[in-house]
């Protein structure tokens, strides 16, 4: 093995001025012709002197970069070539690797293997590489490295082949009116793809066309657009277009434009102006809540927006709040409406006083006009109203109890359209108890009967009636008024004492009190506050008692001192708040009586007979007369009954001298069978114009097995003279009967008819001998009613 000692030296190539770092041109008819003005690029030996006096060498290859322009239309061109000073000239073999040789983009540069010369075989643009990195080989001809792989770089150098771009084509700016001058509109902006180190991409801005006046500029270098003078007028000119340019090559090589639009913005510089200084409208009376009519202004300024848009208000003519006025926002008209009726005979003409602004606050330098301000005449048209009452409700008052044809009130009402009630007819529309008339000319009410406070047609004390008003007028109108009637209590009953008698102890200090209510039948005010009183005019009666008033409607009445027990009358004055007041005397029996230590009375009857004291002489009196009045009732009861009994031994069949019984069994009864005489008092049978006697004050015996619901027996109607309708005396007879809580069981009483001489429905014993009788016919059984017809059933014609 050859052993190679390579010194380490830096290798450069020969300093070539700057036009041979450029692109050569050079013939390559073939690849064995030599170059010429190609960079030649040589090894660089350089020596160190080692220790010890011994020279070493390190040979390696230092490449600069190579400049290659873009757009070289001469392909193929030698770029450059690479030699080595290792071996003799054509023992070398050259190799390049790398983008653009083996690597995509394939085929841009190749080597001439013998001669070193590197080629380039396509066009470059710079925008797209920049740079190619390669890697060259030497080897031998064994294909033995003799150099170490070295890096070859080529650059691309730039063209002014790009031109500037903007990055939009249009541009929007926008700017208030009347700006000061330097005010920043916008900002335009541009790209070159050119390289941004030259003079290729060095931009310049100008504004090559715009309006005259010039109002706007733009600074060169970044593209600003600017205001330059006073004079933008929104409403003169509303935007304005510009042709912006650009240009690289600081403004003198390729160029661009592109286009700018400039609004401007809007301000209240404009105030708003009615477009007639007087208007005239006309609205019939009695109108309200209706649009009447429209006025009209003008403004310059942006439509739609607040600068606009104006409010309305009536400065003037208008003390009463009758009108109000409102925006149409997308026509700025006011809208005039009636917010209350109006009068034509009260005010025809209206001379309203309108003033308008923004909803913007108007611009200090802009001076006011004076057609912000108009006059509006409103004519009030005349129609026919209805008759109005002036008081409504109508509030009077009555007394209960007044005399009919007491006058209430006289209620009138006026016409609007004349100021006065005549040609007026009046009728009653509710009257819900009937207690007025109404004069249909005057309006007089008088009552026809006694208002009565206890009414359920009063509410609250106060009875409503609606009376009608209508014109002549064609077609007639009517109006309605109220009229209120309190009807006020009259304080015709005294109040009345709940308590007619009491227990107390006779020792103030036991037990308590008695509690003392009154009532009265007048209502408020005429009734309580109560006031209760001793009567003074009984003298020592009411030395020892005391009574004090607890409520409206209650008292105390308390002794004063020990009392012996006994029935003591109290004499008690109560009285109410009535105007004037009424007051009534009353007597309340005390039975004063022992108490027992938690004041429970005691003994009471003992104590009545026992006591020392003993009965007052008026209670004794009042005792004796009780009972003398029952004593009487007895015997008037007793002289009552025996008048009955004895008027009851005649009966229908009095003078029927085939009368064998005295009076009818009742069978098939759960009772007291024949021995039970009182289903029937044959005196009623026997004598049919004996009176029906009065009603018992007693009330009869309660049947056990008699439902409790049942009603008391009603007395039979009296028979009839004619025997044919003895049918239906009989029927009501039994219906009596099953009625009757004291008959035998309810259910099963079955009463018959008296059998004997005389006797309209013949005798019943031709039941038993219904064989020997055959030929009798028994269908008038049918009109005897239900209970009958059974038997004419079984005997009746077959």
């Amino acid at each position: 093995m050859r052993k190679r000692h390579k010194c380490l030296e830096c290798v450069t190539v020969l300093c070539c001025s700057l036009g041979m770092l450029k692109s050569q041109v050079v013939s390559a008819a073939s690849e064995e012709e030599p170059a010429h003005d190609v960079p030649l690029l040589y090894p660089w030996r350089q020596r160190y002197m080692a220790s010890g006096g011994v020279h070493r060498y390190k040979r390696a290859w230092v490449i600069p970069t190579i400049s290659v322009s873009e757009n070289l239309k001469n392909i193929p061109s030698q770029v450059v070539q690479i030699k080595s000073d290792k071996q003799y000239l054509g023992s070398v073999i050259y190799s390049i690797t790398g983008p653009g040789v083996d690597e995509e983009p394939k085929g841009i540069f190749n080597i001439n293997k013998t001669t070193g010369i590197v080629y380039l075989n396509a066009v470059l643009d710079r925008e797209k590489i920049e740079r190619f990195k390669l890697r060259a080989f030497a080897l031998d001809s064994d294909g033995v490295p003799l150099e170490d792989p070295t890096d070859l770089e080529i650059v691309v150098l730039d063209q002014n082949d790009n031109r500037p771009v903007f990055s939009q084509s249009l541009y929007k700016g926008y700017v208030l009116e009347n700006s000061y001058p330097g005010t920043v509109v916008m900002r335009v902006m541009a790209t070159d793809a050119d390289d941004p180190n030259t003079d290729n991409a060095q931009l310049k801005y100008s504004i090559v066309q715009q309006e005259s006046p010039e109002l706007f500029s733009i600074n060169q270098d970044t593209g600003e657009i600017r205001t330059v003078q006073v004079g933008l007028d929104r409403e003169s000119v509303g935007s304005y277009n510009l042709t912006v340019q650009v240009a690289d090559m600081l403004g003198d090589g390729l160029s661009s434009t592109a286009r700018a639009v400039i609004d401007l913005g809007d301000l209240n510089d404009n105030a708003p102006e009615f477009t007639q200084s007087e208007f005239l409208l006309e609205v019939p009376e009695q109108s309200s809540g209706v649009d009447i009519g429209r006025v009209s202004v003008t403004d310059r300024d942006l439509r739609g927006s607040p600068n606009w848009l104006v409010r309305y208000s009536i400065i003037s003519g208008d003390p009463q709040g009758a009108f109000s006025i409102r925006t149409d926002p997308q026509t700025n008209e006011g809208i005039l409406s009636v917010a209350k009726p109006l009068d034509h005979e009260t005010t025809a003409i209206h001379n309203l006083t309108l003033s308008v602004a923004n909803e913007a606050e108007l611009l200090a330098s802009v001076p006011r006009t004076p057609r912000s301000k108009a006059r509006l005449t409103v004519i009030v048209k005349n129609v026919n109203e209805a008759p109005v009452f002036l008081e409504n409700p109508l509030m009077v008052r009555m007394r209960e109890r007044s005399l009919p044809g007491s006058e209430v009130a006289v209620y009138t009402a006026i016409d609007p359209d004349t100021g006065l009630a005549q040609d007026i007819r009046y009728s009653l529309v509710s009257d819900p108890a009937n207690w007025l008339v109404l004069d249909g000319q005057s309006g007089k009410i008088l009552t026809t009967s006694t208002m009565d406070r206890k009414s359920p047609f009063l509410e609250g004390g106060w009875y409503t009636a609606l009376i009608r008003a209508t014109d002549n007028a064609v077609p007639p109108l009517s109006g309605t008024g109220t009229l209120l009637v309190e009807v006020m209590e009259v304080n015709d009953h005294a109040p009345v004492l709940q308590q007619h008698s009491a227990e107390l102890c006779s020792s103030p200090h036991h037990g308590n009190g008695v509690l003392l209510s009154a009532m009265d039948e007048d209502l408020s005010p005429q009734a309580h506050p109560f006031h209760f009183q001793l009567d003074d005019s009984f003298g020592m009666w009411t030395l020892n008692w005391s009574i004090s008033e607890v409520n409206d409607t209650h008292a105390m009445l308390e002794l004063l001192t020990d009392m012996e027990p006994g029935l003591y009358p109290v004499p008690l004055l109560v009285s109410d708040s009535g105007d004037p007041p009424m007051a009534a005397l009353h007597v309340l029996n005390v039975t004063v009586c022992w108490c027992d230590t938690i004041g429970v009375c005691s003994g009471t009857a003992a104590s009545l007979f026992s006591s020392t004291a003993g009965i007052s002489l008026s209670a004794l009196i009042i005792i004796m007369s009780s009972i003398a009045l029952l004593l009487v009732l007895a015997l008037l009861l007793l002289l009552f009954r025996c008048t009955s009994s004895s008027a009851a031994n005649k009966g229908l069949l009095c003078d029927s001298e085939d009368d064998v019984r005295d009076n009818i069994f009742n069978y098939n009864e759960q009772g007291g069978g024949e021995e039970d005489q009182d289903a029937y008092d044959m005196n009623r049978l026997r004598n049919p114009s004996m009176p029906v006697p009065p009603s018992p004050r007693l009330k009869p015996p309660i049947r056990r097995d008699a439902p409790y619901s049942q009603t008391l027996p009603r007395y039979p109607r009296r028979p009839t003279d004619r025997p044919s309708d003895i049918a239906d005396f009989i029927r009501d007879g039994l219906r009596a009967a099953d009625s009757d809580p004291s008959m035998p069981p309810y259910d099963t009483a079955l009463i018959y008819d008296y059998e004997g001489e005389g006797s309209v429905a013949g005798t019943l014993s031709s039941i038993q001998s219904s064989g020997s009788d055959s030929d009798q016919e028994y269908d008038y059984l049918q009109e005897w009613g239900p209970r009958f017809r059974r038997l004419a059933d079984l005997y009746g014609h077959e």
